[in-house]
């Protein structure tokens, strides 16, 4: 009988303001996602990407996605070791991979916690109810070096960056329709021609991943025609059992169909890809995952608008397995040549509409290797950007005085990065200290013109600013010919690749304190608007 260790790192918590709703069912059947340690030295991978973001892009040389595995995937004999271990407990693996550093694991839930024991109850949540995991997990002795994660007995759902809409009787865009993603692509520049070739994203692959909803191709086609754009190619890929499914929920749909319309507007020649995973940690990791080590679509840009707060590792040090997971996924992201852009959640500083009353950044926007996303809205007066803030105003659905606004501040989870060294981040207002900034650039958050399950009406949220940066990138790879990778250092070292935003605030007084915009960096729009043509001449 195997002798039980604590697994570093796999402290959890449940939601605030969880209810009890009783036992788990044992006899359920379910997976578990085991990770493993990396066959290379870590630092050396943060190494070469240091070393390669300081250059120009021409300069720059990316790891192939097989080299990164040679290099940084996991020891098959790790993967062997788990292997003959879940043998041994009723367990049969699923799928293997040393690139992934993953090996996935189904039994009964009675199985599988007897191989990895953890306490599991169900509970009762606002979000939905959920299969929620508190404490340690425990490893066995001989793994104790081997494993380095374990994802799967936690169901707690992740949040979207809220999908904010409003219902228009009309139709087409315009007007209280909100107006298409090529328009905001016209107010920041974007390149539409560069060294006389057009720039349309044409070569170029986009990730979208999504933890719920779907899409419907009629909607898709309608659309495009009513904008009088060419209709992009879209097609999904399936992580862990999930897939394309509209018409059920049609807030996560809103989250879909937003992303692709925003993306496929400004890139229309690029290939996107929509990758459909359960709405879990163990979804969103893999899901993640399957698109930085995809070696047939071979993704060159990721964009994100789910997530979460981030832990308070300053108080719980314990809880960052997750965090590890998600970090390490970004760095071979970076190393591969992949950007990752992620939205920084629509509720301000408080970061969800069901608010504990503390200070938050979101989850994965403040890991210091994705390039994080805020949001503005253009000055009716000025016609000036200005920090996103719609506040609660007459909203029924706002609860404890939070509203709609940009997310941003500082991050409780992770160091002031090299990049932002000379960007005078303040520290967080919740007295936590130093730490990664966020956001890293913003753009419009404010009247999309979306299709949804056949209704037309505006929308936005940081959520339409993720795919609309991913967008951009993708027409920054099509024109020097060669992926820009991990943007951020570029960003934060280089003059006039940016307008600065110096108005608002992304707190909603008196409820909850926030971050005001200022001349330079500030946790509400970061760096400011991104000048699309400067990045690229300047690249």
């Amino acid at each position: 009988m195997s002798r039980f260790v604590q697994l570093p790192g796999s402290r959890r918590t449940l939601l605030p303001h969880s209810r009890p709703a009783g036992p788990v069912n044992r006899s359920e059947i379910a997976t578990i996602t085991v990770r493993v340690r990396s066959i290379g030295n870590p630092t050396g991978l943060k190494d070469f990407i240091r070393e390669q973001s300081s250059k120009r892009v021409a300069e720059r040389t990316y790891l192939s996605r097989d080299e990164l595995a040679a290099r940084y995937g996991a020891d098959p004999a790790d993967l062997t070791r788990v292997e003959q271990y879940a043998a041994q407990q009723n367990l049969y693996v699923v799928n293997r991979s040393a690139a992934r550093r993953t090996i996935v694991l189904q039994g009964t839930l009675g199985d599988l916690l007897r191989a990895f024991p953890t306490n599991v109850s169900l509970y009762h949540h606002s979000l939905g109810s959920y299969r929620g995991r508190t404490g340690e997990i425990q490893i066995p002795e001989e793994l104790g070096e081997t494993i380095t994660g374990i994802f799967g007995f936690d169901t707690r759902p992740k949040r979207r960056s809220s999908f904010r809409s409003r219902i228009s009787a009309g139709a087409g865009p315009g007007g209280d329709n909100g107006e298409p993603a090529s328009f905001f692509a016209q107010r920041y520049q974007f390149p539409q021609i560069f060294q006389g070739t057009p720039l349309n994203g044409a070569g170029q692959n986009i990730g979208i991943i999504e933890l719920g909803g779907g899409y419907q191709t009629c909607d898709l086609t309608v659309y495009f025609q009513e904008i009088g754009a060419p209709m992009p190619s879209v097609s999904f890929v399936s992580v862990d059992s999930a897939g394309n499914n509209p018409g059920v929920d049609q807030n996560s749909d809103g989250e879909v169909m937003l992303d692709i319309e925003v993306a496929g507007v400004v890139a229309p020649k690029a290939n996107l890809f929509v990758y459909f995973a359960p709405n879990t940690d163990q979804g969103f990791i893999d899901a993640i995952s399957a698109a930085v080590h995809d070696t047939e679509r071979q993704i060159d840009v990721i964009s994100i608008s789910w997530g979460s707060p981030e832990p308070d590792l300053k108080s719980n040090p314990d809880e960052k397995q997750e965090l590890d997971a998600y970090s390490e996924l970004f760095q071979a992201a970076a190393s591969v040549g992949i950007t990752v852009c992620v939205a920084t959640g629509d509720h301000g500083t408080a970061d969800e509409e069901n608010w504990d009353g503390e200070i938050h950044v979101d989850h994965p926007a403040g890991d210091p290797y994705v390039l994080a996303c805020g949001g503005t809205q253009i000055d009716p007066a000025s016609g000036n950007d200005i920090t996103w803030n719609e506040g609660t105003g007459s909203d029924p659905d706002a609860t404890n005085g939070i509203g709609w606004a940009s997310g941003g501040g500082i991050s409780k989870c992770f160091s002031v990065p090299n990049y932002q060294a000379n960007a005078n981040l303040p520290v967080s207002i919740d007295g936590a200290g130093a730490g990664r900034g966020i956001p890293d650039i913003a753009m419009s958050a404010a009247d999309y013109f979306v299709r949804v399950d056949s209704a037309e009406f505006m929308s936005g949220g940081t959520s339409a600013v993720a795919p609309l940066m991913a967008a951009l990138v993708a027409l920054l790879n099509q024109g020097k010919q060669k992926n820009v990778g991990f943007l951020n250092p570029f960003l934060y070292s280089t003059q006039g690749v940016v307008t600065d935003v110096t108005q608002g605030t992304n707190g909603f007084p008196p409820s909850v304190p926030g971050y005001n915009a200022g001349a330079g960096w500030d946790a509400c729009t970061g760096l400011g608007t991104p000048i699309g043509t400067a990045i690229l001449n300047l690249l």
